[in-house]
């Protein structure tokens, strides 16, 4: 907390001599009738029945409402908010129609809306001492939960990053590597709420999966094969995307990369964008946001034709 936002919190909690005297004043004037002065003060009380026990609401207004300010003013911590709730409510007055039923009405009126405006003058400045003291403790909250919020996409990251280096060193199944390869890039994809979707078949193909970033549908192609991808893969990847919407478009991930055919087969002209080992990692290494990496991979693509982006350029342009 700064010392302008802590000494803004502390001071709340002060309320000044000269702010009691003025709703005492201005307690005594608002009403001619004591009746109607008691029933208010009883009304707005009605859940601090100590504070107005003993009091004689026969004599002066005066006198009952210097008692009930010197109550207040005697536990202050303890009726704090009771105490400006009160101040507020009287400030806030603008018509006295007890005060204009009565003979000299213009005069009693006049003396009520000088004893409130001075109260309001106190109340004013609590106001925005109360903002500023909601805005701090609103924005400590918003940060604190963003806080929050980081720590657990990092650690999430981090837990992903550990099943990657895992999965990597492990060489006794292939087969199973690659099942559990499609469901990492589930919950990678998931992580960046960019609505994965699972393999899938349709009549004359199958589709390793699919997700929806920016406004486009992605069909996807994930690969954890010890050779580069050839030409030959891409191309049918692309054929898939040219089956489909207008909107859709290719992303090949392929952990051991492409070789150089591929990727200039797919350099001035592409309906598809790719994804290599080394991307995946700088991802996981929280090096770059794969939501961010494709979309620089797109509009690279947009700009010059070309499938290939590799997530350390876009590191070093940073």
């Amino acid at each position: 907390m700064t010392t302008q936002a802590r000494q803004q919190s502390e001071s709340i909690w002060d309320i000044s001599t000269g702010a009691y005297g003025a709703l005492s004043e201005a307690l005594s004037v608002i009403y001619w009738n004591k009746p109607a002065f008691h029933r208010f003060l009883r009304a707005f009380l009605r859940d601090h029945p100590e504070l107005l026990a003993g009091i004689d609401f026969g004599g002066p207004k005066r006198e009952a409402a210097d008692e009930i300010v010197d109550r207040l003013m005697a536990d202050e911590p303890r009726y704090h908010d009771l105490t400006w709730g009160l101040m507020d409510d009287v400030a806030s007055r603008d018509a006295f129609p007890n005060l204009a039923q009565q003979t000299n009405a213009d005069f009693l009126v006049e003396q009520a809306r000088a004893a409130v405006a001075e109260l309001r003058r106190y109340t004013t400045d609590h106001a925005a001492q109360q903002r500023a003291e909601d805005e701090f403790v609103q924005e400590l909250a918003d940060f604190r939960e963003k806080n929050r919020n980081v720590q657990t996409f990092a650690r999430t990251l981090e837990a992903l990053k550990a099943e990657f280096i895992g999965m990597t060193a492990d060489t006794s199944d292939a087969q199973q590597r690659g099942l559990d390869f499609e469901t990492f890039l589930y919950k990678i994809f998931a992580l960046f709420d960019l609505e994965p979707r699972l393999k899938y078949s349709l009549e004359y193909e199958q589709i390793d999966g699919a997700m929806s970033f920016d406004t486009d549908d992605y069909i996807i192609e994930a690969k954890w094969w010890k050779p580069r991808i050839q030409p030959a893969q891409l191309d049918a990847l692309a054929k898939k995307v040219e089956r489909k919407a207008k909107n859709t478009m290719g992303l090949f991930i392929s952990i051991s990369g492409f070789t150089t055919g591929a990727l200039e087969a797919y350099r001035e002209r592409t309906p598809l964008i790719t994804v290599d080992g080394d991307d995946l990692y700088c991802i996981l290494d929280q090096r770059v946001r794969l939501d961010e990496l494709l979309k620089r991979k797109k509009r690279h693509a947009s700009e010059t034709g070309s499938c290939h982006f590799p997530a350390r350029q876009m590191i070093a342009d940073l």
